[in-house]
């Protein structure tokens, strides 16, 4: 029965980074899909890494995963680590210099991609590793959770991009969407990705010195 479990509960992902926002959104399926992803986490013994504090998406999500008695990495620049910024970051934590130290640092330790519904930095963060995905700088699945259609004018967006010859099919096929955190992950296990990267793949490490340089 034991091996059973393990077996159902096997993932290909030691890791996974989850951008989110610092808020808990109006709607409260929002809130319900960060602790429905915490879960599928736990259950699917995957460690999270995030971008630090204990507020909004990203304080469920990481309590949840830690409660579920997984390990949390929170990246976060030193500025914001003052408590009345963005809480007492949860499970372990890594003090970075600035932003692209931390998104980097992030990238570095995930095996895998997703986004929850966010704002501007959630965007950011999102675009970037498909970009770095697109430039074959990695080719880690990155997955956008489409909550109650969250991010459908974005899916809109690049499917226009493709129509309009700005995006290939190929590169489109990086992101992975799914409207319930289940579905998602059942995804992301099944990626192959597409794409054929235009730059020599170069590794996390690399990449964090030019940032820092």
């Amino acid at each position: 029965m034991e091996i059973q479990q393990e077996e159902a509960t096997k993932s290909r992902f030691r890791r996974i980074c989850v951008f989110c926002g610092t808020s808990p959104g109006k709607n409260p399926s929002y809130q319900l899909a960060a602790i429905q992803l915490g879960k599928q986490l736990v259950e699917r013994n995957i460690d999270l890494v995030y971008g630090g504090g204990s507020i909004g998406l990203m304080g469920l999500i990481s309590q949840v995963v830690f409660d579920g008695g997984r390990h949390v990495i929170g990246v976060i620049p030193k500025t914001l680590m003052p408590r009345e910024i963005t809480g007492e970051t949860v499970g372990e934590v890594r003090a970075v210099s600035g932003m692209h130290q931390r998104k980097a640092e992030m990238a570095r330790q995930a095996d895998a991609f997703i986004a929850l519904p966010g704002g501007y930095g959630t965007l950011e963060e999102l675009l970037e590793v498909i970009t770095w995905a697109q430039l074959g700088i990695h080719d880690k699945p990155v997955g956008l959770l489409n909550v109650d259609g969250y991010y459908n004018s974005l899916l809109s967006f690049m499917d226009n991009a493709v129509a309009e010859g700005f995006i290939t099919p190929a590169a489109r096929h990086i992101i992975v969407s799914a409207h319930t955190a289940q579905d998602l992950m059942c995804k992301l296990e099944e990626y192959v990705p597409k794409h054929c990267g235009v730059a020599p793949k170069q590794i996390w490490e690399m990449d964090q010195q030019l940032a820092n340089s």
